[in-house]
């Protein structure tokens, strides 16, 4: 009987553990703090390690973002190996995968290097930019990892794995918003939106911005829609320090961001504080911040063992998550809408399913046809959500803003030899049924000048197909130097003039491939000496070519760059028939008669890249071209050698007249080493061997003949040290020649050695 009392303090003892443990409920707080905010993923990893539930999750921007996650029934290894992966890191810089280019849309290559767009109303007032990331990527991977997962719990954020709760701005009316339902990718989005980093959206007709601006530690709404027993906080930010009267960022910070309260009453929770040193846009140190927040949370699990009663085992919450994933409805889409506030975008959405054939679409045929939409330069931004149909197929809906019509682009090639460069563009867009765009370019300078206008004309369509017009003249002004810095310039001894006006029909072959058929008239007018001894007095020669050529291209790029890439692939093969009437007169230096002459002739021309070992600081690339012609001879030497195809595999080469890479048939192939020192610096060496199948020989007497088969052997080598700066390649340059007077030829360059395209050459 004198153990009766203490049997049943023990089992009261239990009952109220064990209801205490049915009934606690704990409530976790996630800061903002841009890529510190990556912290979060090391406190759930420690918080699940070591046992510790967790019932509510609120959070503002970067933890909204990893709330949200946890909330969608991610673990926290998904969601460290996510942030880690290298897909994320494409996602945070705000480019896009090579296979999500849409190459069909991909304007003509050119040297421009910076660009802006105008508006056609307001010009000044709606024409500067309001954000300097893309979110393109990142909108579209949040809405399969997070609008899915909504659409399948009825927009209902009580519905999800663990109810959440995310706040964003309201900069309007001064106020916090809080989310607790509607779409979750679009609510984190929302409260994600760094002011001037990317796009706000507008939601309910308000216009949203980052949750950190007015409330960075959401533990009030923690209270007043959860009121749990007791929270965990996580916090990797602070308030910004008082306004300096000669600081202008600490005033313009404390213009936009309220005090927010990083506090939590002792006897309610727990806060973790990771201290962790990289900086707010930093993505790529995720690894780094998770051990921090994964160490900090470490530190206090002691005392959050002693006022958490209940414990979940890594088992029974693998259990629950796979639960909750079977209620996931795979992305099956079957219409598609549009929310855009210009009727005129809404056909875009045509884009994306067949107007006259139901079909629905998967999720890798969905990504294909998105990222082919968001191309048009006439869309500026694209925000998808999800709807769930009653056939648990969904609607596409998307949040269309039309680009600005107006766009300038600026650049060149600006070089310590002479053939300096400036190039100038400007377009004009419209919008609708089909799609339009004129623009005119120029470039200008001593060595190359030019000037085209295009007009084109696009139906966005599912399979889209746009017809162009389009008219060139191009102007090249040989010098016979390797001048350097200030070595003085000898008298030019090539002139080559080109006019051309042609009718292209393109459309794609998949993402990053693409087909044209092209045809155009043309005119070119070569002056030349066929002799290095002339005089003031001496004129040149000249040789007329004009008549018309048809071509059929296919090409495939995914290069990261237009010059000097480090990764990707590309291949050209282009077909061409030329046919013209060739008039050459000679000069007082020239060795033949005045000539009349019918021409025609095949070229077939493949033009291979492909980086074959890609990783960060090394990449290794294969370069290759060969082409096969049946080019005729014409009145001379000098001219014959002036319509052949070059090869030109090095930037620099194009700007230097080389007899000896010339040829009717020939194939060269070679090297690209680059070694990233740092992220933007290359330290790149090319090399390059050129075989002719056949060359054009000159004669002591001025007549011409073919060589024998595989003479003229010869090389190209390169090395740089590059710096690809927002405005364009920086780099110093050594190229070697081997066939010329001076084999090597030093430079310091910015920007791009790119001309319009050559009318038959």
């Amino acid at each position: 009987m004198k153990g009766l009392p203490l049997y049943i303090l023990l089992f009261s003892f239990n009952l109220i553990s064990l209801n205490l443990n049915a009934q606690q409920k704990i409530g976790l707080v996630l800061s903002g703090g841009g890529a510190n905010g990556f912290a979060h993923i090391g406190v759930l990893k420690a918080l699940e390690e070591n046992e510790i539930p967790i019932d509510y999750i609120t959070g503002t921007s970067a933890g909204a973002f990893i709330g949200s996650m946890y909330a969608a029934g991610y673990s926290p290894e998904e969601m460290e190996a996510y942030v880690m992966s290298d897909d994320f890191k494409v996602t945070t810089s705000g480019k896009l995968h090579p296979t999500q280019e849409f190459l069909f849309r991909e304007d003509d290559e050119n040297a421009g290097i910076v660009n802006f767009s105008l508006a056609q109303n307001n010009l000044l007032k709606k024409s500067l930019p309001t954000n300097f990331t893309s979110s393109t990527l990142m909108d579209y991977e949040m809405m399969l990892k997070l609008g899915v997962v909504s659409a399948s719990t009825g927009n209902n954020f009580d519905s999800l794995f663990v109810p959440f709760r995310c706040v964003a701005s309201d900069i309007a009316n001064k106020k916090t918003v809080v989310f607790k339902d509607g779409h979750l990718n679009e609510a984190v989005r929302a409260s994600m939106t760094y002011p001037f980093y990317y796009k706000p959206l507008r939601i309910d007709s308000i216009l949203l911005f980052d949750g950190g601006l007015y409330n960075n530690f959401p533990a009030d709404i923690m209270y007043a829609d959860f009121n749990p027993d007791f929270i965990i906080g996580s916090n990797v930010s602070y308030n910004a320090d008082p306004p300096d009267e000669d600081d202008i960022i600490s005033q313009l910070t404390n213009m936009l961001v309220s005090y927010s309260d990083f506090s939590i009453p002792c006897e309610e929770g727990i806060l973790i504080e990771p201290k962790t040193e990289i900086s707010t846009f930093n993505f790529s140190d995720a690894k780094q911040a998770i051990e921090d927040g994964y160490q900090s949370a470490l530190l206090l699990i002691d005392s959050l063992k002693l006022h958490v009663i209940g414990r979940i085992s890594k088992e029974e919450l693998t259990k629950r998550r796979t639960g909750f994933r079977k209620k996931f409805i795979p992305i099956m889409v079957s219409s598609v809408s549009s929310t855009s506030k210009n009727d005129k975008m809404k056909s875009a959405t045509y884009s994306i399913l067949k107007r006259r054939k139901p079909e629905v679409l998967d999720e890798k045929k969905l990504a294909k046809r998105y990222f082919r939409l968001n191309s048009s330069s006439q869309i500026d931004f694209i925000f998808p959500t999800l709807q769930l149909k009653q056939d648990s197929s969904y609607n596409l809906n998307l949040n269309i803003r039309k680009a600005k019509e107006i766009k300038v682009e600026v650049g060149g090639h600006f070089s310590s030899r002479p053939v300096n460069t400036g190039y100038i563009g400007l377009s004009y867009q419209s919008s609708g049924k089909v799609f339009t765009k004129t623009k005119v370019e120029s470039y200008f300078g001593k060595f190359y000048g030019s000037a085209k206008g295009k007009f084109t004309l696009e139906l966005p369509t599912v399979y889209p197909i746009s017809t162009s017009v389009y008219f060139t003249m191009n102007r090249w002004d040989y010098f016979r130097s390797f001048a350097t810095f200030f070595e003085e310039v000898k008298p030019s001894f090539l002139i080559q003039n080109e006019m051309y006006l042609g009718l292209s029909i393109d459309n794609p072959i998949g993402n990053t491939i693409t087909s044209e058929i092209d045809g155009r008239w043309f005119e070119l007018e070569d002056n030349y000496y066929q002799t290095d001894n002339f005089t003031n007095k001496d004129t040149s020669d000249l040789t007329r070519f004009y008549g018309f050529t048809g071509s059929w291209s296919l090409t495939q790029n995914t290069l990261n760059r237009k010059q000097f890439a480090n990764s990707g692939h590309f291949v050209k093969l282009k077909a061409r028939y030329v046919y013209g009437r060739e008039h050459s007169v000679p000069g007082s230096t020239g060795l033949s008669d005045e000539k009349y002459k019918y021409h025609s002739w095949f070229n077939i021309k493949l033009d291979y890249q492909s980086f074959i070992i890609d990783q960060p600081f090394f990449h290794l690339g294969l370069h290759g071209q060969v082409v096969y012609n049946t080019h005729p001879l014409f009145a001379n030497y000098t001219a014959t050698l002036l319509s052949m195809n070059e090869f030109s595999v090095v930037p620099d080469s194009k700007t230097y007249f080389l007899p000896e890479y010339r040829a009717p048939q020939f194939a060269g192939g070679g090297l690209n080493l680059i070694f990233t020192i740092r992220k933007k610096f290359d330290l790149r060496f090319d090399a390059y061997i050129y075989q002719p199948f056949v060359q054009i020989n000159e004669n002591p007497d001025g007549t011409q003949e073919l060589s024998k088969l595989f003479q003229g052997r010869t090389y190209i080598a390169s090395s740089s040290l590059i710096y690809n700066s927002f405005i364009g390649p920086i780099r110093l340059t050594l190229n070697y020649f081997p066939e010329q007077t001076q084999p090597l030829a030093l430079q310091f360059s910015l920007g791009y050695v790119i001309f319009n395209e050559r009318a038959v050459r």
